[in-house]
Parts: structure tokens; sequence; C-alpha cells
């Protein structure tokens, strides 16, 4: 284990990385999965030392590989640590060699050989409206792949807003018929929604299940609780609470507070559950709020409908 731990530290040095910038992403990653500091050598110790990887099937369904993108142009930790040292990719169309026939011989071999056992991540929607003839891949349909390989998985777990509940996809109209993993199948998953969500959900929630040996805490829309049990609003540092009738803020006016608060320009914040004014994006530089674009809300179900028009005041 020891000389693990030492090669995967001179593969980080090799990228520019110390072993001081790690401990300081592992500090991070603790506190957004709501640990104790007690956790960060045993978080270091999973992406460093893994004692196990679980196999994991990657499905694309309905979707704009946003979710994929987002993931693998992340940094600490880097895609080939995450995907090589930390899990066993059995099968992910954008990743993957294989291409036709033999891709699809990885996917049903993947499945038969890790039945029970492999993690089934989902990323995209699923048509289930005239036998879900919308959307199909080696001349079966998102629908009947879904059904043949999400029940066999030790658990699913939804990626992105589509998959999650349903997405662009199923906005009105909707003539496809697209639903989400959880609802086109009726089974339980655990969503980490968003468009795209934060990688560092999606890593804490992996690590959450090596560390701990079991998937985290879920909110009533099957959110890990750590990154989406508190609205934008309440995290936002431009927040202002309306109390009897009136903004009160350190601006000291309700007039100053509302040209700080994007609430009047539409922010969603109040009604959106995610952790994006703490966790942040792109190396934690910003956010669409930060950066003076009210929250849409994209890790809401049904978004595209609820939230627009999207610089409306809700």
């Amino acid at each position: 284990m020891e000389k693990q731990k030492k090669a995967f530290y001179e593969k980080l040095e090799k990228k520019g990385i110390s072993r001081r910038d790690f401990m300081r992403y592992c500090t991070f990653l603790t506190a957004t999965m709501g640990l104790s500091t007690s956790f960060i050598p045993k978080i270091a110790e999973v992406f460093a030392a893994p004692r196990q990887r679980p196999p994991v099937i990657w499905l694309h369904f309905a979707e704009c590989t946003g979710c994929s993108e987002g993931l693998l142009r992340s940094t600490y930790p880097y895609p080939d640590d995450l995907i090589l040292d930390i899990l066993s990719i059995e099968y992910h169309e954008t990743i993957m060699a294989a291409a036709g026939q033999q891709a699809e011989a990885n996917l049903h071999d993947a499945v038969k050989k890790y039945n029970g056992k492999f993690i089934c991540v989902v990323e995209g929607a699923i048509a289930t409206k005239y036998d879900g003839a919308y959307g199909k891949i080696g001349d079966r349909t998102f629908l009947e792949i879904a059904k043949d390989v999400c029940p066999k998985s030790a658990a699913v777990i939804c990626i992105g807003t589509c998959s999650s509940y349903g997405g662009v996809q199923a906005a009105k109209p909707n003539p496809g018929g697209y639903k989400g993993v959880g609802d086109a199948l009726g089974i339980k998953t655990v969503n980490i929604p968003g468009c795209p969500p934060n990688p560092v959900n999606f890593v804490g929630t992996v690590v959450n299940y090596l560390l701990l040996g079991k998937l985290p805490a879920l909110d009533e829309l099957g959110r890990p609780l750590f990154a989406y049990g508190k609205t934008i609003h309440d995290q936002c540092p431009r927040r202002s609470h309306f109390e009897d009738g009136d903004f009160v803020t350190e601006f000291g006016s309700k007039e100053a507070a509302m040209g700080y608060c994007l609430y009047k320009m539409g922010c969603k914040g109040p009604a959106t559950y995610n952790n994006c004014p703490i966790a942040k994006f792109n190396e934690g530089t910003s956010w669409p709020v930060e950066a003076g674009h009210p929250c849409l809300g994209c890790s809401e179900p049904d978004f595209w409908d609820k939230m627009s028009p999207f610089y409306k005041e809700i």
C-alpha cells in the first residue's frame, strides 16, 4: 500500500500538484460531504491507495454529454486518477475505444460478469412513449437497455437533471414521453441533478461509497443531502432575507438590497436546492450568480417548465 501511495503522489507531482494541494482538495471534499476533519486522511487514502475498484457501467441516453464532459475536464482528482485508479469503467461510450458490435459486446459481457455488483451510472433521460422508439442504441431502445441493465446493478446513480428527472427532454409538450430513470423504471435511484452538476457532488457520492461502504443520505427527491440539503439562496453571499414585507440586509435599505440580490431578475435560488455557492465551478473559480446571472433552478424537477420564464420574478 505504501508503494501504491508513493506512486500516486509521484504522479501528482509530475502534473504540478503538490501533496499540500492534494490535501487541500481532500479537506474541501470532506467539508462538502459534511464529514468531520478526522476523515481527511481516510479520504486521501481512497484516492492514493484504493482498496477496491468497483466496476462501473455508464449508460448514455437522451443527453448532450455535458455531464461527462464536466467530470472529465475537472481537476483534483484528475479524470485518469478517478477513472483508472478508483473506478473500473467497464462501459462508457464517450471514453471507450470500442465501437459498434464490439462496444455492445463489452456491455453485455460486463453486465453478465458483474451481475448485482456493479454501479450503474446513467446520463440522459429515457423515452417511454411508442415503446421508447424516440431513442435507440445498437437496435435497442433506451427503455429496453435501462430495463435490462439497471435492475442488475448494486446501485443506480443518475448524473445530471436529464437522467434524474427528465430535464430539457421532458419539457412540454414532450412528444417522446421522456422521463428520469427512476420514474421510467419505477426504481429508486441516487440523483445528482444539475445542468451539468458540479463534478465534486458525483465524486463525493463515489468516495462516500468507497469510504463508508454505503451511499450517502438522500432527500425525498433522491439527492445526496450533503450537496442538496440547502437552497441556493440560503448559501448565497448576495442573499437578502424578506422579513415583515421588507428586505433586511447589511446594505441598510430595500433599494440597495434589491439591487444586489438577483431575486428581482428572476433568480430561482430561493426554490433551488444545490451547493453551487459553496462548491462553485472551474476549480472553485465562480458560479452563475457570482458572475451576475440569476440561478435557473436547473437541479429541480421539471425546471424547464416550472422555472421559466427564467428572468421573471418567482
